[in-house]
């Protein structure tokens, strides 16, 4: 198998570094700066076992891939991305005839629980994976990887349901480049139970990291996940808890100190940091808005933070900057920033 890994960022290029490290065929797709500095110079992927720079193959879309029967395409964009990527990859040749939306397993290495249902629309096997990578890509060409002795969990599935010979050997090979990467038939259990971690995001991204561990804070978090698990509750939909999570996780992923990168905040914040003038709130906290809107629950703490991480995006602004007690303001009096 030949991994396409469609965007190379903090979880792509480990993955896509991780990968062509323990000898698979891969190609890194990314835009812009990123894309020419993995061109000019490779993948520097920092990790707690050191610094290599990999000249993993480069791209920067569909036509500078020539796509073969036994690649992988993995989407390893934000949530509101996935649409137009898809589009664009659908169509794609294969070589010896037929397009990627017939021929090629797509695998949604993403957040959120939408990404697999808007594949699978155009494609006709698509792949759910749930993604615990503690990673950061804030410099062109650079990707640091957090986690050691693994550098994460990377739980695959058919989507919606089901395993087969496709996402074996997936798991196969992430097994062997680093990752713990169980199979599992009920993968979006999986993600709906991550989805729920996910909903302290835009907490983290807006009053910043360090003060998103005030207790304060934290109890905010606490109502947002429980306004996500009374959604779930009225939609009938089933989540993996903490307890099973970390029964698999163990000692096999933590957090190390890297030589000069540190920790500084998750995916959300580093899209703020980068200044990309979005984020992919609205299919976190905005995913538990919608279920609430449609069975009658009220989910006030995601509202408000789907709209904050929203603003803040829009308005390029810096993350970390709101205060605490502007935050918990807003969250007692349910005001409308």
């Amino acid at each position: 198998m030949r991994y396409i890994i469609i965007g190379a960022g903090a979880v792509g290029g480990t993955i896509g570094g991780r990968l062509f490290e323990s000898g698979h065929e891969v190609v890194l797709v990314a835009r812009g700066a990123h894309r020419q500095a993995l061109h000019d110079h490779g993948l520097k992927l920092i990790t707690p076992q050191g610094t290599q720079t990999l000249a993993v193959p480069a791209a920067d879309g569909p036509e500078g891939v020539r796509l073969r029967p036994d690649d992988v395409l993995v989407l390893a964009v934000k949530s509101q991305d996935t649409a137009a990527l898809v589009d664009q990859w659908a169509q794609r040749p294969v070589e010896g005839g037929g397009i990627a939306a017939d021929l090629l397993p797509l695998v949604c290495a993403q957040n959120a629980v939408e990404n697999e249902r808007v594949a699978q629309r155009v494609f006709r096997r698509v792949y759910g994976m749930c993604v615990w990578l503690p990673a950061t890509h804030l410099e062109p060409g650079v990707v640091a990887a957090h986690c050691a002795p693994l550098s994460g969990m990377l739980t695959v599935g058919r989507y919606p349901g089901g395993t087969d010979d496709t996402v074996e050997q997936i798991a196969k090979d992430l097994g062997a480049s680093m990752f713990a990467a169980p199979v599992v038939a009920d993968v979006m259990r999986w993600k709906y139970g991550k989805l729920l971690n996910n909903l302290g995001n835009a907490l983290q991204a807006v009053v910043g990291p360090e003060a998103s561990t005030e207790q304060s804070v934290e109890d905010l978090y606490e109502r947002a996940r429980a306004e996500g698990e009374a959604a779930f509750a009225a939609a009938g939909i089933a989540a993996t808890g903490r307890a099973e999570r970390e029964a698999v996780q163990q000692d096999r992923m933590r957090v190390q100190p890297l030589d000069g990168v540190a920790r500084q905040g998750g995916s959300t914040w580093q899209s703020l940091a980068r200044g990309t003038g979005a984020t992919e709130t609205d299919y976190l906290n905005g995913e538990i808005a919608l279920l609430g809107r449609q069975f009658g629950v009220p989910t006030p703490v995601n509202d408000l933070l789907q709209r904050l991480a929203v603003r803040f995006a829009k308005e390029r602004r810096a993350p970390g900057s709101m205060s605490v007690a502007e935050l918990l303001a807003l969250a007692a009096t349910d005001a409308r920033p």
